[in-house]
């Protein structure tokens, strides 16, 4: 008998999925750049909550689909539905052959960074470190659902509690002027600071990919997309309220370490190595989620596509989609011991994800247009405006990415043109 996915994951479950990969290690590294683009503390406040509501405008969206079609995937499904299989299969190859591959070697080797300012036994202990977390992580989630969503969980809730802690220290400080006046007021500031913020706000969707072993699919998933978002969302306030109550709007976008410098107000001795450990566990966190989630879109495209079947299988003693766990695996190894500085080539993919960001927002119109007496067990809330708004967010975010990759790095975009040029081939012969 052919083995399937169980229903392993509950609603903490999947809120530590949503929130584990959305706080990566971005805003620690985003918060002054997105300051100094507005005029001060109520231009950064509203612009991080502006984010935070257009992800929660995307979570709806997904909200709706992921329950509607609560199969492995996520895209793979929605997309295959609305425009046919090659657009789900463009998704999946795209993502399976270099954009999940690349974020989690990115991420690793965020950590990797971090855990060599800690500990460096060796003269290069980068790219080992990020290769060690690949691999241990990558046979965590092989070994079992079981033990691979206990290791988010606990990751999960110590960022948060590290979050925290930043938070604490930097509100107990009175180093900065909250109410200081900001800069003069930038249009291609605000542009800027809305793009780093959205990719900050980036992981909101990833529960959908697992929509499938989730426990009661139809309230659990809209649940966790919509909890998990407005966890991170608050939390981003409160640690930019507390990088402005420690240090001030100059100071801020000063800083080369800004969490550090808002936790040395009271740990002047050890600011370092605390945030070092807590940027450690985050970006751990995110890399682990998305190990997680990636591989069942590379099992969904095989589930679909006989070229890729070997990646549809489902390990019965095991529970997992070990062949899609190991290729991606091999992929993101890859790319960190081999890619180099190419890791920033591969990650101007962006435009590919924001297009496809668009074609499943778009798809839920579609999708109720095609599909009237599918079982809906929730619609996305303010529907027409709320998709309409994911649908134009995801178009700015497509023409700013993609005109910043051809004016910084033109190859990363012929690098995306030759994946779903190959990917267009391929899925012809799947057919």
């Amino acid at each position: 008998m052919r083995a399937i996915p169980g229903k392993s994951l509950s609603l903490f479950d999947s809120v530590c999925i949503v929130v584990g990969i959305m706080i990566g290690a971005g805003i620690y590294e985003t918060s002054p750049m997105v300051t100094a683009g507005t005029n001060g503390w109520g231009g950064t406040f509203a612009i991080w909550l502006a984010g935070g509501l257009l992800a929660l405008c995307g979570a709806l969206c997904y909200a709706e689909l992921a329950s509607t079609y609560p199969s492995q995937g996520g895209d793979v499904i929605y997309l295959s539905r609305a425009y046919g299989s090659w657009a789900g299969f463009l998704f999946g190859w795209s993502q399976m052959i270099v954009i999940r591959p690349a974020d989690i070697a990115l991420m690793a080797y965020v950590f990797a960074r971090y855990a060599a300012s800690l500990y460096a036994p060796i003269a290069h202990p980068i790219p080992v470190y990020a290769a060690a977390a690949v691999l241990t992580l990558t046979t965590i989630s092989i070994l079992g659902v079981h033990e691979s969503k206990w290791v988010q969980n606990i990751l999960t809730v110590a960022k948060v509690a590290g979050i925290a802690f930043i938070i604490a220290a930097g509100l107990l400080s009175s180093g900065g002027e909250v109410l200081a006046p900001g800069r003069e007021f930038s249009s291609a500031g605000l542009r800027l600071g809305m793009i780093l913020v959205l990719y900050t706000y980036g992981g909101w969707n990833e529960v959908a990919y697992v929509a499938a072993e989730i426990r009661q699919p139809g309230k659990n998933i809209v649940r966790a997309l919509v909890l998990g978002t407005l966890t991170v969302t608050v939390l981003y306030l409160l640690i930019n309220g507390a990088f402005f109550k420690a240090l001030g709007y100059e100071r801020i976008i000063a800083s080369d370490a800004v969490a550090v410098d808002a936790v040395a107000s009271v740990l002047p001795d050890a600011a370092s190595r605390v945030v070092a450990v807590i940027i450690c566990i985050s970006a751990l966190g995110a890399v682990n989620g998305m190990i997680f989630t990636g591989a069942r879109i590379s099992y969904a495209l095989g589930e679909g596509h006989r070229t890729f079947r070997l990646l549809g299988r489902w390990h019965s003693r095991l529970g997992t989609p070990v062949a899609a766990l190991l290729l991606q695996g091999l992929l993101s190894l890859g790319i960190v011991l081999l890619a180099g500085s190419f890791i920033d080539t591969i990650l101007y993919s962006a435009p590919a994800v924001w297009l496809f960001f668009l074609g499943s927002g778009i798809s839920l119109f579609v999708l109720r247009q095609r599909e009237p007496a599918r079982d809906r067990p929730f619609r996305a809330t303010g529907c027409p405006v709320v998709p309409l708004v994911f649908c134009a967010t995801c178009i700015f975010m497509f023409c700013s990415s993609a005109s910043y990759a051809f004016s910084h790095r033109p190859i990363g975009l012929l690098v995306l043109l030759c994946v779903l040029v190959v990917g267009g081939v391929l899925a012809r012969c799947s057919r």
